[in-house]
């Protein structure tokens, strides 16, 4: 996607959640913004990481 195609995307989902939850969508936007590129995509990674892994980290949780 575009980067024109994300933000109308953004504003499209921003239309339709719920109020209470905005000034968690705020503050997430807000921390993101003050992160390095480098941090941005070690969380991503991270990230990935923990969804793919996630019935392993389960079964070792128990």
């Amino acid at each position: 996607m575009s980067r024109e195609e994300v933000k109308t995307a953004i504003n499209e989902m921003l239309e339709k959640i719920p109020e209470e939850a905005l000034q968690d969508v705020f503050d997430y936007l807000k921390s993101v913004q003050d992160k390095s590129a480098a941090s941005i995509t070690l969380s991503k990674n991270l990230r990935t990481i923990l969804k793919e892994d996630k019935e392993l980290l389960e079964r070792l949780a128990k």
